[in-house]
Order: structure tokens, then sequence, then C-alpha cells
């Protein structure tokens, strides 16, 4: 199998990168690409209590199992499958099955931190910034983190001004740098996602 073509999405936190990940999965053909999160290698703290669980920093680099990912990613580059974490946020551990991911000629690999991470860095070769304004990734993380994650709005509020805000601008925002092309609107910014899917074809085609 040739070596994957390795599509690398990063932003902060409700800045619209599932919905980008999402029209570049539509627009290449799920025959040809799959997807993987970042979000599924957090560590398991199942067996800590709340306090302990609330003094955790799940928006430090430290909080992911990156190394995982990184040896998936390497797997996968050698025309293996690998599994893939399901994690269950409510709980704060992996749970279920893993998800089996099969080696296809585009990945995708996509979460706030994957550009800050230099060992990721090494293994995308389209490196993507969605740049969202903060008040509209608030809205839309306080949205999610209650409807999706049975969190409330208090928690959400206070979790956001002691380590979300605090890490995005440590980690998240000077990542940007390393982008090679930076999405104002994320999905609704078809100039761009025209100009990925037009780079993603050319190297499917020169390699």
């Amino acid at each position: 199998m040739k070596t994957p073509v390795v599509i690398g999405i990063a932003g902060g936190t409700g800045s619209g990168k599932t919905t980008v990940a999402r029209s570049v999965y539509n627009r290449v053909g799920p025959d040809r690409i799959e997807w993987i999160s970042h979000d599924s290698y957090y560590r398991e703290f199942d067996g800590l209590t709340p306090e302990e669980l609330h003094r955790i920093n799940f928006d430090h680099p430290d909080s992911l199992e990156t190394e995982l990912l990184v040896r998936h990613l390497d797997v996968l580059a050698k025309g293996s499958s690998v599994e893939v974490p399901h994690y269950d946020f409510a709980k704060y551990a992996r749970t279920g099955e893993p998800q089996r991911v099969m080696p296809r000629r585009v990945l995708i690999v996509e979460g706030i931190l994957i550009l800050a991470e230099p060992e990721l860095r090494k293994r995308i070769d389209i490196k993507l910034f969605v740049d969202t304004p903060s008040d509209l990734r608030f809205m839309r993380r306080l949205m999610r983190d209650i409807h999706d994650r049975g969190r409330t709005v208090e928690s959400v509020v206070e979790q956001y001004m002691t380590t979300v805000r605090p890490m995005h601008e440590e980690f998240v925002e000077p990542s940007k740098r390393h982008a090679d092309l930076i999405i104002p609107e994320g999905g609704e910014n078809q100039v761009a996602l025209d100009a990925i899917i037009s780079r993603v074809e050319h190297l499917l085609a020169v390699d």
C-alpha cells in the first residue's frame, strides 16, 4: 500500500474542526479516507475521586496519550489496521469496544493540540488550523458539554476560565504558526475547502 496522505486539523475548542473534517471526509470519499480524533486518546481517570478529577487539567497535552496516537499513525502508514480507544467523557474512562481503523490513502487526524505536538507534526502532510472567534467557540463548547456530556453551566464556565482559556493561549494559539493553511469560518469556507481537496488530489496523484 502507498503511504497515506495525513491531514491534520487543529484549532481551539468549538472552532469547527469537526465540520471541516466531515467536509473533507465526504468530498474525498469513505473508500479512500479514515478519520481519527485526538480526543479518543485521553488518559483514563475513572478511579479518581470527584475532588481529584476536579484538579486534572484536561486541556494540557499531558492529559492525552499522544504517544499511542503516534504509534497508531506509524502502523497505519505501514498498511496495518489499529484499534482506536473509545473515550467516555462522562466517566473519564475508555469504555466499550475500540474502533477498528483501516489503512486508507487519506487519513484525517483532528484535535486541538495536534499541531502543538512535534511528533505528530512530523507525520502530517497537510496542516490546517481552524480559526474562530473566542466568543463563538465558547458558546459552542457550552452547548456541547451541557447536551452531550452532562455538564452544568457552572462547571463548563469554571473549566473554561481555569484551564481551557489559559491552555488555549499557551499551547493551541501558538501552534497556529505551524499550519500550512489557516481557515477562518471553518466548514463554511468553501474556498479553503476547495484548496484542501485540490492539494489532496495532487498528493494522491504523485504518490
